[in-house]
């Protein structure tokens, strides 16, 4: 095992509240059912408690990642992923809506109800670990940017017309 801390990880690391990929799992912490699915409402995996107790009719959530229509995250001018605020019913906030497992469950593959976020620390960033998985990084570990250069271009055609590979 390492010593050293990470220097980027998953998003729900960030995540403010229990995530739950199955309705098995929504039982298994809590001890009842989730109530049963439906196809009026997107897909919705966590649950803020808390919400239950709101004096508003609308809680609002300040940091989620921001989604099109088809679920990919959106990306923002700066090339990272976009952050924005969500406001929903206090009925929905403090409910699941988790889809059966299963093949062809009808509205299972709508977007869901993306999680909200804790704040980023000063030295937190959110970025692409590949095209449409958002993740988390330090910016004081910042990796040199791997790409070549002209003078490495210049080198490898170099040696590759000296192994007679190019002209």
């Amino acid at each position: 095992m390492s010593l050293l801390q990470p220097t980027r990880w998953g998003i729900s690391k960030l995540y403010q509240f229990p995530y739950f990929q199955t309705r098995e799992d929504f039982f298994e912490a809590n001890g009842y059912e989730p109530p049963p699915f439906t196809t009026a409402r997107p897909p919705k995996y966590w649950i803020d408690e808390e919400a239950r107790n709101a004096v508003r009719r609308i809680v609002v959530y300040d940091q989620v990642i921001a989604y099109a229509a088809n679920g990919s995250p959106l990306v923002g001018p700066d090339g990272q992923p976009v952050v924005e605020s969500l406001s929903l019913f206090r009925e929905d906030a403090f409910s699941v809506n988790i889809p059966p497992t299963g093949v062809n469950i009808e509205g299972a593959s709508l977007p869901p109800v993306p999680v909200p976020l804790r704040a980023l620390t000063e030295d937190e960033e959110l970025f692409f670990a590949m095209p449409g998985v958002v993740a988390v990084r330090l910016k004081s570990h910042q990796e040199p940017d791997r790409g070549f250069t002209e003078a490495d271009r210049s080198l490898l055609v170099a040696i590759a017309r000296k192994l007679g590979l190019a002209a």
